[in-house]
């Protein structure tokens, strides 16, 4: 680990300061201290924002508003968000072992970095830590990479479950800054690799994540998550599906999917959610809309099972989540 200078914020206008100034953020510290082991990250100023008065959590009739500092844990057993979000409590329960959840916060869990081997072992090149200096894992050992979202630069998948979750329904990220607030769909907030997959969020320099914000309707109560692994603990995905449905007089009147595991970003799925919208629940109605759920995917030598499996995911998560209606 490298030397770095470790500061304790007592007050937002501290740490939003310390933040202009280069300064990392740490919360739980379950990725950045790790990262920091590893010498992956090599900040020289670390700040501890968990003086910050980010821990609401709120749960009415418009939704769920949760603060960043509030740890997954406490999320994921709440009540209210079990009966009125059951997909954010499954994803958060199946992601990580239940002392990461304890000390885990919410903004950090979006903040994850990825999990790829090779970006993890600093003795080789990787476009995430260095641009420019190329993507192991395209040629390499990449089974539990992407096949949606990539590019030539980088395969990463992305870690969290708790993401997929929320980009299936619609969240919204609170970010502030010394400029000011501003609003962000979450989808909109990661970023696909593109030319540059260094740059994983729209967050800017200086800028905290303050809450994440989650609309409520008919379609959050009958929602949940399944998540594919090769082991049943603490262990990433290898394809996840998070499932929302609102079902009215035996028809879907709307739906949300979205993936995770096979993806650069949490994937949202409109062309199964437009194939659900307006029929009606039946085993033959999952096969026909996941058919094309991988469309456009980029198979790798190891990873090509993850096509199909997606959609055999996605279908018996439909089924699950339709139990009842058919």
């Amino acid at each position: 680990m490298y030397p770095f200078e470790f500061s304790r914020a007592s007050s937002e206008r501290a740490a939003l300061a310390a933040g202009a100034d280069g300064g990392r953020y740490i919360a739980g510290g379950t990725t950045l201290v790790d990262l920091m082991r590893e010498t992956v990250e090599r900040p020289t100023s670390v700040v501890d924002i968990n003086a910050l008065p980010y821990r609401d959590l709120e749960v009415g009739p418009a939704g769920l508003r949760v603060g960043a500092l509030v740890r997954m844990t406490d999320l994921a057993a709440h009540p209210a968000v079990r009966e009125q979000f059951p997909v954010i409590s499954q994803a958060l329960e199946l992601s990580a072992s239940a002392q990461l959840r304890n000390m885990a916060s919410i903004g950090g869990n979006l903040m994850q970095r990825p999990r790829c081997l090779y970006f993890r072992d600093v003795t080789i090149g990787c476009n995430r830590r260095q641009p420019g200096s190329g993507c192991p894992a395209i040629g390499g050992e990449n089974r539990g990479h992407a096949v949606l979202g990539t590019s030539d630069q980088c395969v990463a998948t992305h870690p969290s479950d708790l993401s997929v979750a929320l980009v299936a329904l619609d969240a919204v990220v609170q970010l502030r800054s010394t400029a000011g607030d501003r609003r962000l769909p979450i989808a909109a907030f990661f970023r696909q690799p593109g030319a540059t997959p260094n740059v994983e969020h729209d967050l800017r320099p200086g800028e905290l994540i303050v809450a994440v914000e989650v609309p409520a309707g008919p379609h959050t109560r009958r929602s949940g998550y399944l998540k594919v692994r090769d082991r049943q603990s603490y262990e990433f995905a290898l394809a996840s599906a998070a499932v929302a449905l609102d079902i009215r007089d035996g028809v879907i009147a709307s739906a949300r999917v979205a993936a995770g595991g096979v993806a650069t970003v949490p994937w949202r799925l409109p062309g199964v959610e437009d194939a659900l919208r307006g029929r009606t629940p039946s085993p033959g109605l999952w096969t026909d809309a996941v058919a094309h759920a991988a469309d456009g995917a980029r198979p790798l030598a190891g990873n090509g099972f993850k096509v199909e499996l997606l959609r055999r995911t996605l279908a018996r998560q439909l089924a699950t989540v339709a139990a009842g209606t058919v």
